[in-house]
């Protein structure tokens, strides 16, 4: 029942052709699904990934996070355009590459803060942008767009999933869901089960699989078993996944304050985690 997969992040800060050799690395390490991280959509290689993928033989979805001149919640509204037009790019590339699901942060600039509250009017314009994105993707494809809630200090926009889940609502087309990551959600939250329950299998839609330290899973503080059971109760199947960061990357570094290591590699780090977690699984599956 359950998918256990990798993020790109764990080997390499930005994606390009030369880091083609991840897509066999994941499958090699046992994982099921890499979630390969756009970058920089004007120069992702999705053709060399593409038939990457189809010859390894492993399930790729990708994430992304609008940069700060695409930021569909800017006051400016050139800005906002090139926004909405990022997302469109980063639809075609998905749909090109096969892949069924576009997690992370694509409804507002990753690391935006204005010191406030979300306003009425960020919403808006978010949902607007992101309402004109699955549209285009709903006409042309089976994609799942699903938005993630992340922590306070990455952005104000959505931290949690009820207001994750209102987002999709508010956008109103089908292809739209929740992208939950346990790194997030022990900081956010007030319970690892309701937060699930409260997308329900309706809108659960991603699933990151992370230490409440960015350390190996398994090893911290999340609480695995309650959050399998919750997942498994609502009847979600798609993929968990494993990110992390190296503390030699830089742009990602100062997003998500990685300042030491957790394990000799990000690949120990994944493959550890992965023991851990099918461990943890294998409980709850023999309960269930």
């Amino acid at each position: 029942m359950f998918n256990f997969g990798v993020d790109s992040l764990i080997w390499s800060e930005s994606f390009s052709e030369k880091d083609l050799w991840i897509i066999s690395k994941a499958k090699e390490a046992g994982f099921d699904t890499v979630d390969i991280n756009i970058s920089d959509p004007e120069t992702f290689p999705v053709d060399q990934v593409k038939k990457k993928v189809s010859e390894v033989g492993i399930e790729a979805v990708t994430s992304y996070g609008l940069p700060k001149d695409g930021n569909t919640i800017s006051p400016d509204p050139k800005t906002r355009e090139r926004g909405a037009k990022l997302l469109k790019k980063v639809v075609d590339i998905n749909i090109e590459l096969g892949s069924k699901i576009l997690g992370g942060i694509p409804y507002a600039a990753w690391g935006y803060l204005t010191g406030k509250p979300r306003t009425e009017q960020e919403w808006d314009w978010s949902v607007e942008a992101m309402r004109d994105a699955a549209r285009y993707a709903e006409e042309r494809s089976d994609l799942t767009i699903a938005v993630e809630c992340v922590n306070r200090f990455e952005t104000h926009f959505l931290n949690i999933a009820a207001d994750g889940v209102q987002y999709c609502k508010d956008v109103g087309t089908g292809n739209m869901k929740v992208h939950l990551d346990s790194f997030h959600m022990i900081r956010e939250e007030d319970s690892f089960s309701e937060a699930v329950e409260t997308c329900g299998k309706k809108y659960l839609g991603y699933v990151h699989v992370c230490e409440n330290n960015r350390g190996i899973p398994g090893k911290g503080l999340v609480p695995w078993k309650e959050f399998f059971t919750a997942i498994r109760d609502i009847g979600y199947t798609g993929p968990l996944v494993i990110e992390s960061f190296d503390p030699s990357f830089e742009t990602l570094n100062m997003l998500c304050a990685i300042w030491r290591k957790f394990a000799e590699s990000g690949e120990e780090l994944a493959v550890e985690g992965l023991k851990n977690l099918r461990a943890i699984a294998s409980e709850v599956e023999a309960s269930g």
